[in-house]
């Protein structure tokens, strides 16, 4: 007697799900085989048992409707605008920490840098931007007074290095070293070391309120160029090394122009017709 087998089973209802599955005669359902009959809720009996449902049928089938795609109509690529997010304006020179807004109590030290506004490269712009006030100050002072051409183009010359100077920090550009009074920073520091030598006059006589107005306001200059070259020194230094030492030496050598300026106002050089 043949057996029928489960894969039997699957293989003869893999398109169809009779209400009774007859057992053909001289042949068994395995066990397997009835589970899955009674899994797949199908009822079973042998041939012979009920003429009726001998040739039962599957279900008639009934044809399915065909599909038919319709073509979609062909669009324009729908253009999809990603929205970049907004970039921040600033850097913190310091922490490296990013603004959208420039912070109250920061300012930028230059390009997008921002740094607070006791920083001491701010500190040391404050200086030079007061001593370019003070310059003009006093060229205005002595062309009120005794009109000294002479003094006040030289004046003139020590305003256009101070500006200078802060451009090239603003700008964070290398300075390029240019004459002073018509002297290069060589003849300065010799000039302003041996003023018997070149201007008949002793080194640094102090000053006195008996030598004038005018001598009183460059003195008064010189001091604030060696206030702004300490600002420079205290802004530049990074650990044991100056990163403009450019800027540093070329204050250095204002401070000595006005050195200089004084022993040739106290020789009368500045005097009308005297020599420069």
């Amino acid at each position: 007697m043949k057996a029928i087998t489960e894969e039997i089973l699957r293989y003869e209802l893999r398109n169809s799900q009779p209400e009774v599955y007859v057992i053909p005669e001289g042949k068994i359902l395995t066990p397997a085989a009835r589970e899955y009959l009674q899994q797949r809720k199908i009822r079973f009996q042998r041939e012979g048992s009920f003429q009726e449902i001998r040739k039962t049928a599957e279900p008639e089938k009934t044809e399915k409707p065909k599909i038919v795609a319709t073509p979609v109509p062909e669009s324009e690529p729908v253009k999809v605008v990603v929205q970049q997010p907004e970039k921040p304006k600033y850097e913190d020179y310091e922490t490296g920490a990013f603004y959208y807004e420039k912070p109250e109590h920061m300012t930028q030290l230059f390009g997008n840098k921002l740094v607070t506004k006791d920083h001491p490269r701010i500190l040391f712009r404050g200086k030079l931007d007061s001593l370019q006030s003070l310059v003009v100050l006093d060229q205005a002072l002595i062309c009120a007074s005794s009109g000294c051409g002479a003094l006040v183009q030289d004046l003139g010359d020590i305003l256009k290095h101070l500006r200078e100077l802060m451009r090239c920090d603003v700008l964070d550009e290398p300075l390029v070293s240019r004459t002073t009074i018509g002297l290069t920073h060589e003849e300065l520091r010799e000039h302003s070391h041996n003023p018997m030598k070149f201007y008949n006059i002793k080194q640094m006589v102090l000053p006195d309120y008996s030598m004038g107005t005018e001598y009183a306001l460059l003195n008064q200059l010189r001091s604030s160029i060696r206030e702004t070259e300490v600002a420079a020194c205290s802004a530049f230094r990074e650990g044991s090394k100056y990163t403009r030492s450019d800027i540093i030496e070329e204050l250095n050598r204002l401070s000595s122009a006005l050195h200089i300026m004084m022993c040739k106002y106290l020789a009368g050089q500045y005097d009308e017709g005297g020599s420069r």
